[in-house]
């Protein structure tokens, strides 16, 4: 099975820890953290909270295991995502 979507709940406390983990997914702002528009399907940037949508599949394949730690290493675990 691999990640096939990463989302950030609300509750992000722009730490960086994510960003710092795997900067090709994750985006700290100001106020919160967003996912990657150039690793989802649909292009978006934002914390794809409301739409779940799909990584691109290379990303999703490339970038499993920094995705999994950054979820690990997430102070306040806002960070999830869902494998098939």
């Amino acid at each position: 099975m691999a990640i096939t979507k990463v989302w950030i709940e609300d509750g992000c406390i722009v730490c960086n820890a994510c960003e710092t983990t795997c900067p090709e997914v994750f985006n700290v702002t100001e106020d919160t953290c967003h996912i990657r528009a150039e690793v989802r399907e649909d292009g978006a940037k934002d914390t794809n909270l409301a739409a779940k949508g799909p990584l691109k599949a290379i990303a999703a394949k490339d970038l499993e295991i920094q995705i999994e730690e950054a979820a690990q290493g997430c102070p306040v675990e806002v960070i999830k995502f869902e494998k098939t």
